[in-house]
């Protein structure tokens, strides 16, 4: 059976709460505030006031990503009940509650809880994960995440896919396009990052013949190739911000024109988009313009990081390797000592690192794939210990910042802040330090 804790404070609110929650139908449990520890599949959380404290403990806590979460807040304007939103949290109740229509949720969560997640088809033999269109894992982060995406697949909402690299934000996209009314229309993916800045306006909207220098024929845009479908704009905070206010006015009316022409067109596309950066990091650093956030994200989902998803990490690597077995006709297996190595790797590149580390040791390997077979895995990051004389300065600065980094939760406003920098900064250097160009004079 599915449980519920509640966490409030205010006598009279849990008084309140006692008869719907008591009735509807989970183990039920009650504390006073997030430091007490429980478990729980649904926590109704209303303390007092929100401010930084609770949304702090919201983000550390350790069901963050795990469980669903339902606020209950007394109606008035507050920032950082926006940010619990953008966080994760799935409902918000104001004050005077409507017990029915919280009685008609429970409800609904209770259902959804209690069936086992959908399966997809052609699951290899050796595999025990549960599938959910394209997605993999039956960790609760992604238990969660498949009844996310089924509620918004059968909406029209624009929904912001937030995630680190190779945790699976396009599977995720191609799964809500998949699962949605317009499965039958076309699916366009388009990598904002990969677009010249010359030419994203063109490739988003078309243009005409003699546009520009170049434009030799007519070129029909992204948004006209997605037609009734769906179109994904990957990594959308690498967009230029000119052209994000263009973007926003096509989510905001429906119209855009190509390039170098007069006539209106206009455009019954959902947007699904993607970003490997937090929003709120994104916009106070420049990335994103705020307003085009709150188009783009009707429905904000956190995609889990690998390393938060437990023993899918191990499921995930003996599936890659079922499919390496099947499509070579061979029956290679991991050793113990490699399995423990995969297990307690931290998997900075997620999923995707995961797979093309079993395909090449896969590759490798005559019979079993041991630790020789696998690439070190080991974490990369120096360790302060280490920084002494020697060190060279761009060195000692990588391993602060990154040690920040760990202790701020991989808060990036929260080191920047203890690191005397701006967010912008911040993230300027680590694209260095991601390209590999850290080391350069």
């Amino acid at each position: 059976m599915a449980r519920l804790h509640l966490v409030t404070d205010d006598l009279d609110l849990a008084q309140q709460l006692a008869k719907p929650l008591h009735s509807a139908g989970f183990i039920f449990s009650q504390s006073a505030s997030l430091t007490e520890p429980f478990d729980a599949d649904l926590v109704v959380y209303a303390p007092g006031r929100f401010d930084a404290a609770q949304y702090n403990a919201f983000r550390d806590h350790p069901l963050a990503s795990q469980a669903d979460w339902l606020l209950v807040s007394d109606g008035q304007p507050n920032p950082w009940l926006d940010k619990l939103m953008r966080h994760g949290a799935a409902y918000h109740f104001r004050k005077p509650l409507d017990l029915d229509h919280l009685a008609e949720v429970l409800a609904d969560f209770r259902q959804e809880l209690a069936q086992p997640p959908q399966r997809g088809q052609a699951a290899p033999l050796a595999s025990n994960l549960d599938q959910y269109g394209l997605l993999l894992g039956s960790s609760k982060p992604m238990r969660r995440l498949y009844r996310l995406i089924r509620r918004v697949s059968q909406t029209d909402a624009n929904v912001l896919l937030v995630g680190e690299s190779g945790s699976g934000k396009e599977l995720a996209a191609r799964t809500i396009h998949q699962q949605s009314q317009r499965a039958t229309e076309p699916f366009v993916a388009v990598n904002c990052a990969a677009l010249s800045a010359e030419l994203v306006e063109s490739e988003l909207f078309g243009h005409v013949k003699g546009a520009f220098t170049g434009a030799i024929q007519d070129h029909v845009g992204f948004f006209e190739k997605g037609a009734r479908g769906t179109l994904f704009l990957d990594e959308v905070t690498e967009m230029p911000l000119a052209l994000q206010s263009k973007l926003l006015r096509v989510l905001e009316s429906g119209e855009f024109r190509r390039v170098g022409s007069d006539k209106v067109q206009y455009t019954q596309v959902r947007v699904v988009a993607a970003s490997n950066r937090q929003p709120d990091d994104a916009i106070e650093a420049g990335f994103l313009r705020e307003d085009l956030y709150f188009r783009l994200a009707h429905f904000p989902i956190l995609l889990p990081p690998l390393r938060d998803r437990g023993q899918d990490i191990l499921e995930l690597a003996q599936h890659f390797l079922a499919y390496r077995n099947v499509a070579t006709d061979s029956a290679k297996h991991f050793t113990q000592e490699a399995l423990d190595a995969i297990a307690a790797y931290h998997w900075p590149g997620n999923v995707r690192e995961l797979k093309h580390c079993v395909e090449r040791a896969h590759i490798l390997a005559i019979s079993d794939i041991g630790l020789g077979e696998l690439p070190a895995l080991v974490d990369p990051e120096p360790s302060p210990d280490t920084i002494g004389p020697g060190t060279s300065l761009r060195d000692a600065e990588r391993v602060l910042i990154m040690a920040t980094l760990d202790a701020c939760q991989q808060n990036k406003t929260q080191a920047a802040e203890q690191l005397g920098v701006s967010v912008k900064t911040l993230y300027n250097k680590l694209e260095k330090y991601r390209e590999g160009d850290w080391q350069e004079p």
